[in-house]
């Protein structure tokens, strides 16, 4: 069944989680004030901030032994009016803005982590909480950056979220963070540390940018090799109250902000955001007073269809547009979860047509996936404005109990931006990963040692797979064999996003990419140094095309075993040496 969308008031709030105090040691001004950086953040109308020292929860502590102070004065009458008034300001401003006891945790190799609290949490837990990463029990008032060998990445996420923390990576794509830009090492370390199931949200510097370079376009959940998708938001990192005049990269108190949809301002509300899968209720908040508001509609119509969202102009049966709803919701639940949008294409250039009743098309649609889609799939419904119209939004958790299926029998599942039926070797997959026999990448987390660099499994591959010069592409299918049986040629078809592998695959039972790939690779000459190929060592490009907004290719290997071919590979998949070939083709 469908879950209705909550009646509660919802308000767009304003929150910088990211603020250093003169507890932190390299801090840049001299002879500020907590309640100066209070009453800074008042000034950017912040509805919410954090302090978060370097390894310290000193500056936080330090603010509340002064109101506390101020207090005992007050309540023994020895207050001086200066104080009183200090006292009646502490109390204006902690009235209009939350300030969120929090830390910056320096992990081994010197990765930054940001760790939040209630405030009603004892201060001295959270010291204990820093004390049990191994930060020097001499140290733990110094807010300094080093502090010698501590605790790995992924200890970390889970002391502070074991503790009731909200875990946070902090400028998770620049220096120190743990997208690891730059950094010497990556691969299967990078994935465990951006996709533990014990990381809450990844802040970004470029969270305002747009295209599909950004940081969270990267982990929006369409690369292979992270299919979590992870909220993104920014903070300001501030180590003073303005922005630094003669280093404009040094920013003040509220200079990067996010804006989050809160029932209200409380840690428990911020907590319950990031534990929900509704990537719409954060956004940036621009400085410019000319920025339009963010619109995370354009902005999805903009990526355009992919493994994780869809477009869908109408909700009629006729025309079955909306049973093409319904077997997406399918495809959806059975594979990485996503969104649909219904009430426009996916072409930006195209007017946008909206839904004229929302309010008798969200229960007529979720009683239609509530009906016809089994077993019970919790999908959220509701409606939003884009552009001056309604749309539908529909979104669809990765279920938890596959195979999803329409009517009692018709599975489908996923593939890049296409829905289709699910063959026999899929459905069986879906079983297994049921059963816990196909791991996730958040299992496989959780069961990892943590360890200084994480090694993660590789996806099965053929006992006979030894490759030369380059792992193969991570999106597309394989074309893997061809046998003939009574005049019929059977395939085995290889998804090169999971490593699913699945056999007897016929030009008849295809689903389009895979049609598209067996009918491409039975039109090749049999000595494939007569076909058209762009070779660069063992690697090669058959084939450059545009589907929809993004290139695909049609790529060939050379191994020792023989030649291995590549459809419909998308940019997402596009690795090392393939980005060389790909670029030397011009495409």
């Amino acid at each position: 069944m469908t879950k209705k969308k909550k009646r509660t008031t919802m308000k767009w709030y304003s929150m910088d989680l990211h603020l250093h105090t003169p507890a932190s040691s390299d801090y840049k001004q001299n002879n500020v004030s907590y309640i100066d950086i209070l009453q800074r953040a008042e000034a950017r109308g912040l509805d919410m901030i954090a302090f978060t020292d370097h390894n310290t929860i000193a500056g936080y502590r330090k603010m509340k032994e002064e109101i506390e102070q101020l207090e005992l004065l007050s309540k023994l009458n020895r207050i001086l009016p200066e104080e009183q008034i200090r006292l009646n300001e502490y109390n204006r401003l902690l009235n209009k803005i939350l300030v969120l006891p929090g830390f910056e945790f320096t992990a081994t190799f010197g990765f930054h982590i940001l760790g939040y609290f209630s405030p009603d949490k004892p201060l001295r837990e959270i010291e204990h909480i820093l004390l049990s990463l191994n930060i020097p029990s001499e140290r733990i008032d110094e807010g300094a950056v080093t502090v010698g060998a501590s605790s790995d990445v992924l200890t970390a996420y889970h002391t502070i979220h074991e503790a009731g923390g909200l875990v946070i990576a902090a400028h998770a794509n620049s220096s120190n963070g743990v997208a690891m830009r730059g950094f010497p090492f990556g691969g299967q370390t990078k994935i465990a540390y951006t996709q533990d199931p014990n990381l809450h949200a990844l802040e970004v510097t470029d969270l305002e940018h747009r295209g599909r370079r950004t940081t969270a376009a990267f982990f929006n959940g369409t690369k292979p090799e992270y299919p979590r998708r992870m909220y993104c938001i920014q903070g300001s990192d501030a180590h003073r109250l303005d922005v630094d005049s003669n280093q404009r990269k040094v920013l003040g108190v509220g200079d990067r902000v996010t804006e989050a949809l809160l029932p209200e301002v409380s840690f428990e509300a911020l907590m319950e955001l990031f534990q929900a899968s509704d990537f719409a209720r954060t956004r940036p908040r621009s400085g410019r007073k000319d920025e339009p508001e963010f619109d995370f509609v354009r902005v999805a119509r903009e990526e355009g269809s992919n493994i994780i969202q869809d477009f869908h102009d109408g909700i009629t049966v006729r025309g079955g547009k909306l049973y093409g709803i319904i077997s997406d919701v399918c495809a959806l639940a059975n594979t990485n979860g996503g969104t649909l949008y219904i009430g426009l294409g996916s072409d930006i250039n195209e007017p946008i047509v909206g839904i004229r009743n929302p309010s008798q098309a969200i229960p007529q649609l979720e009683k239609e996936i509530s009906r016809r889609i089994s077993p019970p799939l919790q999908c959220t419904v509701d409606s939003h404005k884009t552009e001056g119209k309604t749309i539908l939004r529909v979104l669809v958790p990765r279920g938890d109990d596959p195979p999803y299926a329409v009517d009692d029998n018709k599975i489908y599942i996923r593939d890049e931006a296409e829905t289709g039926l699910a063959v026999r070797d899929e459905i069986v997959g879906l079983v297994l990963r049921k059963q816990g026999a196909q791991p996730s990448v958040e299992s496989l987390l959780e069961t990892a040692t943590p360890v200084s660099l994480v090694q993660m499994p590789e996806p099965p591959k053929p006992a006979t797979e030894k490759l030369e010069d380059e792992d193969p592409p991570r999106t597309g299918v394989e074309v893997v064999s061809e046998d003939k049986r009574n005049g019929v040629s059977y395939y085995t078809m290889r998804d090169l996003r999971n490593g699913n592998v699945v056999k007897n695959v016929t030009e008849k039972s295809a689903r389009r990419l895979w049609h598209y790939a067996i009918t491409k690779y039975a039109s090749l000459p049999n000595d494939i140094n007569q076909a058209n190929v762009e070779w660069q060592g063992s690697l090669g490009v058959l084939r450059s095309y545009k589907q929809g907004k993004s290139k695909r290719y049609d790529l060939v290997q050379r191994c020792q075993e023989g030649n291995r071919f590549y459809y419909g590979v998308t940019e997402d998949g596009v690795h090392g040496k393939w980005h060389q070939i790909v670029e030397a083709n011009g495409s």
